[in-house]
């Protein structure tokens, strides 16, 4: 039955539809070299910088009652290091995100990533959703900006790419939004979500917040963000014909990512249950779809990908 996970993504075949959230167990060689050898179906490096980054003062992760919170701050090994990796992986499917400090630092990684793609087939995934960095605001939720991103990128990069976005909560945004991602035609995915900015976890017993940056504000993760990803997901899905979705909130076993996937995902990314419990998640996750496709007699992931029912 584990070949009926096998699917297709811009062209690639992977094993499995899953892969980490970019952020979790992909920072470090080590990191890496744990998902290259999981049983994942890909895999993708940590958010990067020109330069690398420490990020914010520890502690910046904290586990909460239904999931996460985070404020890392793009801690990363700089943009030549993972450029390097993916010259030197062979394997899964890699995908290398890139989230520069400014438009011109994301220009010059994506310029620079492109003939490494062309040559390796690794795929870019830019990152205009982070919500962890002092003094710096979401660009996926400043629509003038994000086209202007997306415009220069792919006036450099003529390679397939997504866009990892932040969680969006209103309609007419999901309209504004996929008008610009249907504009660009490189814009080949779109990763929702990332987590959802800038909540507070307090613990009672101290009185004080779960992490040090940002006054105790964070990124929240896990099962706190599974309907709003899933929504978004779908909502995406249904207004981005052209382009792939990959699904990332909320999964920690093969019902949340059934979800996913029966939203429109073609792709599902596994974060804070990643962090949690381990690249073993792979397998077991992995093992259980197999179970629940066969328990609902579909022989492969396109009999239902996208075929959510409406009341």
């Amino acid at each position: 039955m584990a070949g009926a996970l096998t699917t297709t993504f811009l062209g690639h075949q992977v094993s499995n539809p899953f892969l980490n959230a970019a952020g979790v167990l992909c920072r470090t060689p080590e990191d890496l070299l744990q998902l290259a050898s999981s049983v994942s179906g890909s895999m993708i490096t940590k958010s990067c910088t020109v330069e690398p980054r420490e990020g914010n003062p520890e502690p910046r992760y904290a586990a909460a009652p239904y999931g996460s919170i985070n404020s890392m701050g793009l801690p990363n090994l700089g943009f030549e290091f993972y450029k390097q990796f993916a010259v030197e992986h062979r394997g899964k499917l890699l995908f290398i995100s890139v989230s520069g400090m400014s438009m011109d630092e994301n220009v010059k990684m994506a310029k620079d990533l492109l003939p490494v793609a062309k040559e390796t087939g690794c795929i870019m995934e830019l990152n205009l959703s982070c919500p962890n960095v002092p003094g710096k605001p979401q660009v996926g939720y400043d629509f003038t900006t994000m086209r202007e991103y997306l415009q220069r990128v792919s006036s450099v990069y003529d390679a397939p790419f997504g866009v990892k976005l932040p969680p969006y909560f209103d309609i007419a945004h999901f309209d504004q939004a996929a008008a610009i991602f249907n504009e660009i035609p490189q814009v080949a995915f779109l990763t929702c979500v990332n987590s959802l900015g800038n909540g507070l976890v307090i613990d009672v017993d101290t009185e004080t917040v779960a992490i040090k940056p940002k006054d105790g504000f964070g990124g929240l993760g896990g099962r706190y963000i599974l309907p709003t990803a899933l929504a978004n997901v779908n909502a995406f899905y249904r207004r981005c014909p052209t382009k792939l979705v990959v699904g990332c909130g909320g999964v920690y076993s093969a019902n949340e990512a059934f979800q996913h996937i029966l939203a429109g995902a073609s792709l599902v990314q596994v974060g804070t249950a990643l962090h949690e419990e381990g690249p073993q998640i792979f397998q077991r996750v992995v093992d259980e779809f197999a179970l629940l496709m066969r328990a609902k007699g579909y022989n492969t992931i396109d009999d239902f990908k996208g075929k959510l029912k409406t009341l």
